[in-house]
């Protein structure tokens, strides 16, 4: 089981505009291939699916471990998104097209299918499918697997991160690449542990160097790039015989923490009467506020 905690993994800056395109560009982040979603799937189904956990404990504790974060992961970038979407329409009388800024958007979803939130497809529309796991059932070939799509997804959110200026977009990616980098090490470590070859020499790692983006900067200063989390369950506490010894980037200490992270608030949407969303007047509250103290 995973147990839902009612807070995101970092706080977000709340906006006083969004930025429509910017939230299109994010949608990459969430169900492209080399997406939040791809990771979550491919860590869970591991997990779900791992044969010999007794025997090969610390690489099964690892991989849960990092998918009860990717969970935490879509969740960031699905509040991302929203908060991206605030502030791009207004409420009117439907005969004078309130959501006409959604016919000019690239992403038309965000106006039809949705109330201007997060879709489970990538940057153009396209739903996230289940071929993008790989779940062989073979340890290491899962691990390298892995190590290369979290390699994509730094990738990835480098790209969109050039893409836009938005600070609630940056702010979210530049926690994402520090993390995303940690997991890139972490898989590392454990090809090498599973197989003796010293990973980096074999498929050199991509650059894990994250100075150069701004708002990846605070959350290296935070030391998050060092750690990795049992989420406070003993049953995950041997991942510290993967996760130990120097960071090969900073030199600094790998660390285990035996918890979880802070974390922020989520943030409350307001209601958007001009897409029916709740679709829930003053009147139908108060039906709604007096059937519930009923039955308390």
């Amino acid at each position: 089981m995973i147990k839902r905690v009612n807070r995101m993994a970092i706080d977000l800056p709340i906006p006083a505009h969004g930025d429509m395109n910017a939230a299109a560009a994010v949608q990459e982040l969430m169900g492209g291939k080399f997406g939040e979603m791809s990771t979550l799937n491919n860590y869970m189904f591991q997990s779900f699916n791992f044969r010999a956990k007794k025997k090969f404990k610390p690489f099964y504790d690892l991989v849960a471990s990092i998918t009860a974060e990717e969970f935490g992961h879509v969740e960031l970038v699905a509040n991302t998104i929203n908060l991206l979407s605030v502030g791009n329409t207004g409420p009117g009388d439907p005969d004078i097209a309130p959501l006409q800024n959604g016919k000019d958007a690239r992403y038309s979803l965000h106006f039809t299918t949705t109330a201007q939130t997060a879709y489970p497809g990538d940057g153009m529309g396209r739903p996230w499918n289940g071929t993008y796991v790989n779940n062989s059932g073979v340890l290491v070939e899962d691990l390298l697997a892995n190590y290369l799509l979290e390699i994509g997804a730094r990738t990835h959110k480098m790209r969109v991160y050039e893409m836009t200026t938005h600070p609630t977009a940056l702010t979210m990616i530049g926690y994402l690449l520090v993390r995303g980098g940690t997991h890139i090490l972490a898989y590392a470590k454990a090809i090498e542990m599973a197989t003796g070859v010293d990973v980096g020499k074999m498929l050199p790692v991509p650059s894990l160097d994250n100075t150069k983006f701004d708002y990846a900067k605070g959350f290296i200063n935070q030391g998050l790039n060092n750690v990795l989390y049992t989420w406070g369950e003993p049953e995950y506490r041997d991942i510290n015989q993967i996760w130990k010894g120097p960071n090969p980037e900073t030199g600094e200490q790998l660390r285990v923490i035996d918890g979880m992270p802070k974390g922020a608030p989520i943030p409350d949407l307001p209601e958007l009467p001009e897409q029916f969303a709740p679709g829930i007047d003053l009147d139908d509250y108060h039906r709604i506020l007096k059937r519930l103290k009923s039955n308390m």
